[in-house]
């Protein structure tokens, strides 16, 4: 099914007979889809613009995860990534990177078309500044958390890891990098500080602590639907 409003999409790319196959299949369901072929244009190319960004790995130029490691210092923009490539350290080290999903090649472009709308149904952040996944209400400018109605008090440091999570609703979001952005790392920079401070959170979240599950080898994921 085509997306309601047409959605923007960088394509990064060097293969030319799978970059029209996938240019083709997104602009039949309505994506408006630019296609950069190398990874120094890609490195030059703002994410910020793009609703959605499917990345290459093995490019001219610039390496794709160097491509992704300086767009995280951009923008949240999702990431799907292509490679012919694997294995799990280079699937893993895409996910500390900030990658939110991992195609392996060859693939069916129906394949890719179903994860790019399923990525894109997936908001990122409301307008209203107001976060909303499954049974949390996250107000982030007002840093306050209800489910179900009541106020859950959270320190800064579960606040913040909460929020890091909804931003990437649906997303395993390594460990590593949620101990690098997250928690003070003169203090309680460790992966075992981490697991403690998200025991601590599913607790003081009650039944909505479910939501944060784990993912075992990579870090945690918060699931729930969005909603208006």
């Amino acid at each position: 099914m085509a997306p309601p409003t047409t959605a923007r999409v960088l394509l990064v790319e060097d293969d030319e007979a799978l970059g029209r196959q996938v240019v083709m299949h997104l602009a039949r369901a309505n994506f408006d889809v630019e296609w950069v072929r190398d990874g120094d244009r890609a490195l030059a190319t703002d994410p910020a613009g793009f609703d959605l960004v499917i990345l290459d790995l093995m490019l001219p130029g610039a390496y794709g995860l160097d491509v992704l490691k300086h767009w995280r210092r951009r923008a949240d923009t999702p990431v799907l990534i292509l490679s012919a490539r694997n294995d799990t350290p280079d699937k893993v080290r895409a996910l500390e990177l900030g990658a939110d999903d991992f195609v392996t090649k060859p693939f069916w472009p129906e394949e890719l078309l179903a994860r790019v709308q399923a990525r894109l149904r997936r908001p990122l952040l409301e307008r209203t500044g107001r976060l909303r996944v499954g049974a949390l209400i996250l107000d982030l400018e007002g840093r306050t958390v209800t489910t179900g109605g009541d106020p859950v008090p959270l320190t800064r440091v579960e606040f913040d890891l909460l929020a890091a999570l909804a931003r990437r609703r649906g997303a395993a979001v390594p460990r590593g990098w949620l101990v690098d952005h997250v928690l003070d790392p003169e203090r309680d920079g460790t992966e075992r500080t981490l697991d403690v401070h998200v025991s601590r959170l599913r607790k003081k979240l009650g039944p909505a602590g479910a939501q944060i599950s784990t993912v075992w080898g990579v870090g945690y994921r918060l699931e729930g639907k969005s909603a208006p």
